[in-house]
């Protein structure tokens, strides 16, 4: 078993592949490989039989490899954060990147309800989330949901159904992943309303970091935000009952003035679906796993099913 462990090691180092930067996904594949299957087989062999001087080295030896391949990813990623600062077209950057260092991107990008988290996600998080976080000051009210990212496939996919003309709000934008993610690839002008305010510190760090521009991070209440310049809206779920029911309310009243669109991941996909001014334009809004788009009426649209209504 030693003695097969060891061939699996010698078998990565001796891949020159992935030591370049642009094989980040196969050393991404080899780390996460190096993690669970050879230093937790070593420990638990280590349980078993007890420490001795070959399996000690053996696990030196894994770790150190893992901390060779850790050390060209954080190098890698301070060069694009570089590559994005100083560019003049930071969106062409960034797509470029995800081009260039996730081979099978296309793959991934057609695994729209997959669950989970992949590659993209840690190439993302390299880039995006270099900083400690302070932690939260306010309370989260009963209905309020704890903060997750996003899947960056998910937000991916929806950066690409915006045209750079929208205003496109995150509501509960937390750290900021989706309103830098959106800005980068769209180009759109971005907003994102968040009611901690240690969260919106992070991303304000993160966007100055990038020397991004056209993206504001905004400490308020969602219940309270001015969303009236607002086309595109996303919700990845950040809280239930009369909260929600309080923000559809503000939305419909925008929607009365001009057709806006709202994108929405997790549970509150089938709460939006049951909005009597909203479609969804691309299934049923049953599957928590996949992004929805919704589109309001337009002014005409609500006449016709008013008159339709009164007929029946």
């Amino acid at each position: 078993m030693i003695s097969e462990i060891q061939s699996d090691v010698e078998k990565i180092e001796a891949d020159t592949s992935i030591y370049e930067y642009a094989d980040f996904n196969a050393r991404t594949n080899a780390i996460d490989f190096i993690d669970f299957h050879i230093i937790d087989r070593i420990d638990g062999l280590i349980q078993k039989a007890g420490q001795n001087d070959e399996l000690t080295k053996l696990k030196i030896y894994a770790n150190g490899l893992k901390a060779k391949l850790e050390n060209i990813n954080t190098e890698m990623f301070l060069d694009l954060e570089k590559q994005i600062n100083i560019s003049k077209n930071k969106g062409f950057v960034f797509r470029g990147i995800i081009a260039n260092f996730l081979n099978n991107f296309q793959h991934n990008e057609e695994e729209h309800d997959a669950i989970g988290y992949d590659n993209l996600d840690i190439l993302i998080n390299g880039l995006l989330s270099t900083n400690t976080i302070d932690k939260p000051i306010k309370k989260l009210e009963p209905e309020m949901v704890f903060y997750q990212k996003t899947p960056a496939r998910v937000v991916v996919e929806l950066s690409k159904k915006i045209d750079e003309n929208d205003i496109f709000f995150d509501i509960g934008s937390g750290i900021g992943q989706v309103v830098i993610l959106v800005n980068l690839i769209s180009s759109a002008r971005v907003i994102g309303i968040e009611f901690e305010p240690s969260f919106c510190n992070y991303a304000k760090v993160q966007v100055s970091k990038l020397n991004l521009d056209n993206i504001e991070i905004i400490n308020d209440d969602a219940r309270m935000a001015d969303y009236s310049s607002g086309t595109v809206f996303f919700l990845y779920t950040p809280f239930v009952g009369k909260i929600m029911q309080d923000l559809l309310a503000l939305l419909k009243k925008i929607s009365l003035q001009k057709v806006i669109r709202i994108f929405t991941y997790g549970p509150c996909s089938l709460t939006i679906s049951q909005q009597n001014w909203l479609k969804c334009i691309n299934g049923n809004a049953d599957n928590i796993n996949k992004l929805y788009e919704f589109k309001s009426f337009s002014t005409k649209d609500f006449h016709i099913q008013g008159l339709q209504l009164g007929q029946k």
